[in-house]
């Protein structure tokens, strides 16, 4: 982001007195919807306004300085410690401008179609088939610069996956990255990019909106959507002090014509409920599937140095979908990936304490990792304390620990067939294995709440899409049934997860959500 759109940025610092704003839309969130709807309408003609909670953090400012103490603080939603109400769940999600495209992975999917026909089929979504999205998903992937990995890019966890991989017979694919050439494979995708290589929000649409005349303002939280008559009026928020995330004193009225919540599959079912949006079918808040994330680690006798190079030039979808046979449960239901922990997280989820896990962090260069993104089955919720601040609830249920086992087993496959010495998991108890044989163990590794915590990234379905009111939150065009002029342009329309990355597909979705406001706008 250059000097050419920065005067159409507002930072808290510079604002000294209480606001108010009128436009034609008011867009709360900077992340991959946000930015795409506000492009589309800019572009369009129309006043925007997007309001952005988290601080606008810029490689030509020096603030990705590749600390994960810092980075953590500054672009992580809570500050990177927020968790599920039992602690089993810790929530990955954006917290600063550009929400989580600044700190994911930049794997690139299009939403499977399986995935997209299961939702018209099940829920009643209209216009959102794989036939529609197709020449959305297309100039999404050209705008990111998404191509599959090219083998130089495979760093060496990832050729050790190859390795492992080919010799257990399981399928693997490169997967497509939105990058481009000033990606030097520093290994910090997750403290975000100092050299604007990955191709977030910061670099692509977000940009772009600036340059076709929509606004920002950052470090400023919205706390409700105003609702007058049935319709959606505007919102208002009050400005942040960065340093500390408290009020500055300062707020902000913003009067609009059409009002979009972008902001994120855990925050915008919260602020419609502290909004008092009405909820006839009961599901506001409700369905909520994130994608936890088990994951093993292996003690190879080579060095690893599992935090460079980028995160996934592979992958293997083989198992994506769930095997059934009469109802009972096979296998698959998750995606398989090489893994990638900068050494404090990698401290925190490796097991024991003292010296047991000093030597193992003595040997964190020759540690290698494998993940897997469960599509989970069952699902959570999210309500409000006293205070208006959210609770989310979720817990690993009886289907998904099936899943969640034979991914280990999985993983277990990969890292033994590619050397690794032991596998080691995060469990209280340390379990190690050595040998194929001792899959087994897997079947009885603790799961249970506070034994084991998943890292979930990729949160859906609270503010869940579909034709019929009465088992839906938002219709088609992304409005939501029981307030007109209020749009949703995230994760949380989504039905169920997507089973993917779902950056790509919030993106296609938003651009036909804005082609219909443009419609109805006129």
């Amino acid at each position: 982001m250059d000097d050419a759109v920065m005067d159409r940025v507002l930072e808290a610092d510079r604002v000294l007195a209480s606001m108010r704003e009128e436009v034609d839309v008011v867009i709360v969130g900077s992340g991959c919807g946000a930015a795409v709807a506000g492009l589309d309408l800019a572009r369009a003609g129309k006043s925007v306004l997007m309001l952005e909670r988290g601080g606008l953090y810029l490689p030509r400012r020096r603030d990705f300085d590749q600390r994960e103490d810092d980075m953590f603080a500054r672009i992580d939603g809570g500050r990177g410690l927020h968790t599920t109400e039992n602690g089993q769940g810790a929530l990955t999600y954006g917290g600063c401008v550009g929400g989580a495209s600044v700190h994911y992975w930049a794997d690139t999917w299009r939403a499977p179609k399986d995935r997209l026909d299961r939702w018209e089929r099940e829920h009643g979504v209209e216009g959102h088939t794989e036939d529609h999205l197709r020449p959305w998903f297309e100039l999404v992937e050209q705008t990111l610069n998404a191509h599959p990995a090219p083998p130089r890019r495979r760093n060496a966890m990832n050729r050790l996956f190859v390795e492992g991989a080919e010799r257990a017979g399981i399928e693997w694919e490169p997967v497509v990255q939105a990058r481009d050439d000033r990606c030097i494979d520093s290994g910090y995708c997750m403290q975000g990019c100092a050299y604007d290589g990955k191709q977030s929000q910061l670099v692509t649409h977000l940009p772009a909106a600036l340059a076709s005349g929509a606004r920002l303002f950052a470090d400023c939280d919205v706390e409700r959507v105003l609702i007058e008559g049935g319709r959606a009026v505007g919102v208002a928020a009050r400005f942040l002090d960065r340093r500390t995330t408290r009020p500055n004193g300062h707020r902000l009225e913003v009067r609009a014509k059409v009002v979009i919540v972008a902001a994120g599959g855990f925050a915008t079912a919260p602020l419609l409920l502290r909004s008092n949006v009405p909820n006839p079918s009961g599901q506001l808040g409700r369905n909520l599937q994130m994608n936890p994330c088990p994951q093993l680690f292996g003690l190879f006798d080579r060095e690893v140095v599992l935090w460079r190079g980028i995160p996934a030039a592979v992958g293997s979808m083989k198992y994506r979908l769930h095997t059934f046979d009469r109802g009972r449960y096979v296998e698959g239901g998750y995606l398989l990936h090489p893994n990638q922990l900068p050494p404090a997280t990698l401290a925190a989820l490796l097991p024991g304490f003292g010296a047991e896990h000093r030597r193992l962090m003595e040997a964190a260069p020759r540690i290698g990792s494998a993940i897997a993104w469960i599509d989970d089955l069952g699902s959570g919720s999210v309500r409000l304390d006293g205070e208006g601040e959210p609770i989310w609830r979720w817990s690993l249920g009886a289907a998904d620990e099936l899943t969640v086992r034979d991914a280990l087993k999985k993983e277990a496959t990969v890292l033994l067939h590619a050397g690794a010495g032991e596998v080691i998991v995060p469990d209280p108890a340390g379990t190690r294995i050595s040998e194929l044989k001792e899959l087994s163990r897997l079947d009885t590794v603790d799961l249970r709440t506070g034994s084991m915590t998943f890292a979930c990234p990729h949160p859906a379905g609270m503010c869940r899409m579909g034709r019929d009111p009465s088992t839906s939150v938002v219709d088609s065009s992304h409005e939501v049934h029981a307030v007109r002029g209020l749009y949703v342009c995230d994760p949380s329309v989504f039905p169920t997860a997507v089973s993917v990355d779902p950056s790509e597909t919030i993106m296609a979705f938003s651009h036909v959500a804005a082609e219909g406001i443009l419609r109805r706008m006129g």
